[in-house]
């Protein structure tokens, strides 16, 4: 194989078989249990990374289930986000993220830099009430619940919501084991149409674990709860900020 044909057709891990075809990826009834809570401030600051700014102490836990996508298949996830601020602008920082499939996992890391392990979530429908669980290993990290679709949202107020920029922390380390790419990320949701959102009353618990630290941003009080069906297609990212420049 030459040189210019390894560049040219070279764009994913491993080279003679890759994990994930490429883009874009499409998401279609894409379901989400989102959770807001408040949180400890002090322990906010000392994860967002700058120029990164914590919009007030709230973070959250999303379930999500993600039946069909282009490329990765069907799997699911759960997902602990921050609202944050860059220049003004609101967004998401992604702190922590457990899939229970390997392509949009290796995809996830490689292309934007989601923080993505692999575990077991889940978000299903129990009698009259929607639940998520996040297990790690034998271990539960994580239970989300709300009563099923108790009252309707306003579905363009959380398209808004979707529309705003999501933030990353990528890293990739060279081959002497210091980084490589140490950069933030911006990637946006492109062409989202929300099916229904729906709110209700609810729970949520985190619980301690060595390699799953969801329980590091303790919930002191729940804000809110939205369960929500959507389609979008998730953007290639851009560099925010390298902080290796």
């Amino acid at each position: 194989m030459k040189s210019e044909d390894v560049r040219r057709t070279s764009f994913a891990m491993p080279r003679h078989s890759p994990s994930y075809p490429p883009g874009p990826y499409r998401f279609f009834d894409r379901e989400y249990l989102v959770v807001e809570y408040e949180t400890d401030p002090a322990v906010l600051r000392r994860i967002v990374p700058e120029p990164l700014e914590p919009a007030e102490p709230v973070a959250r836990v999303e379930f999500i289930k993600m039946p069909d996508s282009t490329g990765f298949g069907a799997y699911s996830g759960v997902s602990q986000t921050i609202p944050v601020s860059l220049n003004g602008v609101a967004g998401g920082y992604t702190r922590l993220m457990f899939l229970d499939v390997h392509p949009p996992i290796a995809g996830g890391r490689e292309l934007w830099g989601f923080p993505q392990k692999l575990a077991a979530p889940k978000l299903r429908v129990e009698s009259d009430t929607l639940v998520g669980d996040l297990d790690f290993g034998p271990v539960r990290v994580a239970s989300g619940s709300m009563g099923y679709k108790h009252a309707r949202l306003d579905t363009a107020a959380v398209a808004a919501k979707l529309e705003q920029p999501g933030y990353l922390l990528k890293i990739i380390p060279h081959v002497d084991g210091t980084p490589r790419i140490c950069e933030l990320v911006r990637y946006f949701r492109r062409d989202i149409a929300v099916k229904g959102a729906w709110t209700g009353p609810s729970a949520l618990e985190l619980f301690p674990h060595a390699l799953a630290p969801v329980a590091d941003l303790p919930v002191k009080s729940i804000r809110s709860a939205t369960h929500y069906v959507v389609d979008y297609t998730l953007a290639l990212g851009e560099v925010a900020h390298d902080y290796l420049a």
